[in-house]
């Protein structure tokens, strides 16, 4: 066996090995969910002995009239998908601007974006809520415990990391492209949306699946902003309802996080080509 040969062994090995890591914390929730609350906490690594209870659990979180994790799971998807979206939006459209602006101003703009990625939430937590409730009484727009609000917050967290990923990618796109478009006749919106936002098909799967994955999973600026106990609330939100002050129901724990990680898994699978190509194109200056 030539050296090569050898080395390229080890990283398989290698490989394989953190596959199984990373698989890990996977399966021991896989397995825990077709479980009784008894079991889970007597034997956790061992296999179910009847993977029915599986679904008899998944019917208990969704039936549970002080969880209402079937109102979760949609409040979850409309922050989601609205949060999404707003981002995608905006963040595409000042990302361009900044772009094709040549201007001492318009970098002063974009270091401004990307130095707001490495404040930490902890630092601007408190002014958030205390700027909502400043609204609601200035101008009576309730954002607090509102799914507005928390669309209104992810976008102003979210913005930073996306502008700076559109911002790579679209300077890899020919400024020709834009300029035949103005020659044609076409309005600088109109530039945008027909040339410009179709090109970013890429990069838009690779800011909707990292920003997802931390909207959907999120639980500290929810519990900031809709509270424990309201009749708002997201999945991270029901699922610490399982968790009380003296007894923690880990079979019915273990299910509903089985049950928010597959909407997840399922769409990175499908845009996980993407998400590569947008990674990369976006690299090349």
């Amino acid at each position: 066996m030539n050296e090569r040969r050898r080395e390229s062994l080890i990283l398989e090995i290698l490989t394989a090995l953190l596959f199984i890591l990373f698989l890990l914390p996977f399966a021991i929730v896989l397995i825990n969910s077709a479980k009784d609350a008894f079991t889970v906490t007597d034997s956790p690594m061992s296999l179910p002995e009847d993977w029915l209870q599986l679904f008899r659990n998944i019917a208990d979180i969704w039936t549970s009239p002080n969880v209402q994790y079937k109102s979760s799971f949609m409040t979850s998807a409309v922050i989601t998908i609205g949060s999404l979206a707003a981002i995608t939006f905006f963040s595409s459209q000042a990302a361009w601007v900044l772009v094709r602006t040549k201007s001492k101003l318009s970098n002063f703009f974009f270091i401004m974006f990307v130095a707001a990625m490495v404040i930490p939430f902890q630092i601007v937590m408190f002014p958030l809520l205390s700027w909502f409730r400043v609204v609601y009484q200035v101008v009576g727009i309730k954002l607090l415990r509102t799914v507005g609000g928390m669309i209104l917050s992810y976008l102003g967290f979210g913005m930073s990391l996306s502008i700076f990923m559109y911002h790579g990618f679209i300077k890899s796109i020919p400024y020709e492209l834009e300029e035949a478009a103005n020659i044609d006749g076409a309005s600088r919106i109109g530039t945008f949306y027909r040339i410009v936002y179709p090109i970013l098909k890429p990069i838009h799967a690779t800011v909707l699946v990292l920003n997802g994955i931390w909207i959907w999973n999120d639980y500290l600026l929810p519990l900031l902003v809709l509270g424990k106990g309201n009749r708002v609330m997201t999945i991270p939100l029901a699922v610490s309802n399982f968790a009380g002050a003296y007894v923690k129901q880990w079979d019915l724990i273990l299910t509903s996080i089985l049950m928010a990680m597959i909407p997840v898994i399922i769409f990175f699978l499908f845009a996980q080509k993407s998400i590569i190509k947008g990674m990369v194109q976006g690299s090349i200056k």
